[in-house]
């Protein structure tokens, strides 16, 4: 079974639809959360999602925000903006698609969340430490997180734990260790690479691919500006910060 990994789509339709016309051939589809905020296409990103064959999808701290599910002060200015921005937009339908999305889901030997396995909404995994701490929190082998927009995995080995930025080049085969593991972003990546990021995975053998796609960012800072959404959310999708 091939299955198409996305996260953190932000309302950015145009990478979404890049990334599904990229993807190869795939029989299932996990989507890690975030399908919301920042970007200006909420409502078209949740009914091109939702409609995802054999679709498994979490709830993010983006999605939940803008269903009123955290509390907004928790956001830094132009997030804040973005998800009152975002609120406003959402339809009756999309509200109550994000409200009963859950924040963990298990397949076979991979436990997924947006975040992390401790706190599944809002931890951010940036740095081994907060890794290790977090593999007490899930049973399975393999914990697929989003969250940061950025690609990488921490595998644990003999009791320590590994860094391992993604490589485009190999198709990687995930073995007996464990492993918590990001796909990136497909509509706010933040690695320096304005591409829309998502991963496939062969779910019998293990194999993992991180991908890359280019997209048509002008299209979206256009209808970010006409949305009257922060310059700074507009900019920074240039570069990938």
């Amino acid at each position: 079974m091939r299955v198409l990994i996305i996260s953190d789509i932000h309302g950015n339709l145009a990478a979404l639809e890049t990334v599904l016309a990229d993807a190869d051939e795939y029989d299932t589809v996990w989507c890690l959360g975030d399908l919301v905020g920042y970007g200006p296409d909420p409502n078209e990103c949740v009914e091109r999602i939702r409609a995802l064959p054999n679709l498994t999808c979490l709830i993010g701290n983006h999605d939940k925000a803008a269903i009123g599910g955290i509390d907004i002060s928790a956001f830094n200015v132009d997030a804040r903006l973005a998800i009152g921005w975002t609120q406003r937009a959402l339809t009756p339908d999309s509200r109550e698609y994000l409200n009963n999305l859950p924040e963990r889901i298990l397949h076979g030997n991979y436990t997924l969340v947006h975040a992390s396995p401790r706190q599944p909404v809002w931890e951010y995994i940036l740095d081994r430490y907060t890794a290790e701490q977090n593999f007490a929190h899930f049973n399975t082998s393999y914990c697929v997180v989003g969250h940061t927009h950025m690609p990488i995995m921490y595998i644990k080995l003999n009791g320590d734990v590994m860094e391992m930025r993604a490589n485009y080049d190999e198709i990687l085969s995930l073995g007996r260790d464990r492993i918590i593991i990001n796909p990136g972003s497909v509509g706010q990546p933040r690695d320096s690479n304005p591409d829309a990021a998502y991963a496939m995975l062969d779910f019998e053998t293990n194999h993992w691919e991180f991908r890359r796609v280019p997209y048509d960012v002008a299209a979206t800072q256009s209808r970010m500006s006409d949305a009257g959404l922060p310059n700074r959310l507009i900019a920074r999708l240039q570069k990938g910060w």
